[in-house]
């Protein structure tokens, strides 16, 4: 037999009497929701509830009412069976809801608690991602340790086609950026050093500033946008059609199909791609000193060898195999976070190139520290 359930508020002689009658249990949850929040709220504090009609009564329908009097500090219940008083101060003891004041306008965490909340999920956030990426660096390590011992289950085809995409076509990028830039740092150079009668001192400026930072710095910087992004989206993009699923289940390893052969590649066209820049920058700055200072061919020549030595040129190469498996790994890392769908490859694309300029700058800092307490 069903009672249908009912919710009446009377307010006599400054006392307020709830009357509550029919079934309150869980089958009467979405009418019983609709009624509280349609009945008006008691003006008074001190509040009577008759349960005389209450005619059936389970945890739902006592959870409503102890969310509906929270915050009414002198409460009786009239009528009420043992049973239903039990039922209502178990709910009231484990009950961990706001009051309905709060509920109706809740209270925000002020500033300090809201960065503080926003600053450990971030903490958290940036530990798993770490773990994360600490875990692949040492996969990658594993599976390099296998191709080792066993060199013919390396894809050497996918390693020049690598090599062609990654080092081949991004020379003509590279070779213009460098150019342009040897073109610049001798204007600016010789202008700042005429004033000083110094200007046969610009080809030093150049010859140092090209191949201990600007050429490989440059290089890796325009690798991490092109090639760091490219091995995010084209990963990223395997993962959403399931072909890195499909390659598991055929017994083939994501990091030895796709990651090995990338990083490879890249490590070996860095030193070449920084190599051409060097070669590229010089050459602009020969050519804009023969404009600016009237200064031959061989007496360029004669003045970067004086300025040139054998650490000067070396410093710059040894950074470039870095820089290179970071910004592998850290493209082929996104790529293999990439879930749902193509905002989520958009996303990472963008993150991989972020952190790999960001790690690259932070590793060149490391390494002109360290060169210089070297003395190189």
């Amino acid at each position: 037999m069903s009672f249908h359930p009912t919710f009446d508020v009377i307010q006599k002689n400054q006392k307020t009497t709830l009357k509550i009658a029919g079934s309150w249990q869980a089958k009467d949850l979405k009418y019983l929701v609709n009624l509280l929040n349609l009945q008006n709220y008691p003006a008074t504090t001190e509040i009577i509830v008759d349960c005389k009609d209450l005619k059936g009564l389970d945890t739902s329908g006592a959870w409503l009412l102890n969310r509906f009097f929270k915050g009414y500090s002198h409460l009786r219940f009239v009528n009420a069976t043992p049973q239903t008083e039990a039922l209502l101060q178990q709910v009231k003891n484990y009950n961990i809801l706001p009051s309905r004041e709060a509920i109706a306008s809740p209270d925000h965490l002020s500033d300090l608690f809201d960065f503080l909340a926003h600053l450990g999920q971030k903490t958290v956030s940036f530990s798993k991602t770490f773990l994360h990426s600490l875990s692949f660096f040492g996969e990658i390590c594993s599976r390099s340790k296998a191709f080792i011992f066993k060199p013919w289950r390396f894809r050497s085809i996918s390693l020049f086609h690598f090599l062609y995409e990654d080092g081949v076509k991004a020379v003509p990028i590279v070779g213009l950026i460098s150019f342009l830039i040897g073109i610049v740092l001798v204007y600016q150079g010789s202008d700042q050093l005429r004033r000083f009668g110094a200007e046969i001192f610009t080809v030093d400026l150049l010859a140092i500033s090209a191949l201990r930072e600007i050429g490989i710095l440059l290089t890796a910087i325009v690798v991490a946008g092109r090639s760091g992004s490219a091995f995010t989206a084209q990963i990223g993009f395997m993962k959403l059609n399931q072909e890195i699923d499909a390659m598991i289940v055929l017994g083939l390893n994501p990091v030895e199909v796709l990651v090995l052969p990338r990083i490879l590649a890249l490590v070996i066209a860095l030193p070449l791609l920084a190599f051409f820049a060097d070669m590229m920058a010089l050459t602009g700055g020969a050519l804009m000193t023969s404009f600016m200072l009237d200064l031959s061919l061989e007496d360029f020549l004669h003045q970067l060898r004086l300025s040139i030595k054998p650490w000067t040129f070396w410093t710059g190469i040894i950074k470039a195999p870095v820089f290179a498996f970071f910004i592998a790994l850290i493209g082929c890392f996104e790529g293999l976070r990439v879930h749902g769908g193509a905002q989520s490859v958009g996303m990472h694309t963008t993150k991989s190139v972020v952190q790999s300029i960001f790690l690259v700058v932070v590793l060149d800092a490391f390494f002109s520290i360290l060169f210089s307490i070297l003395g190189i």
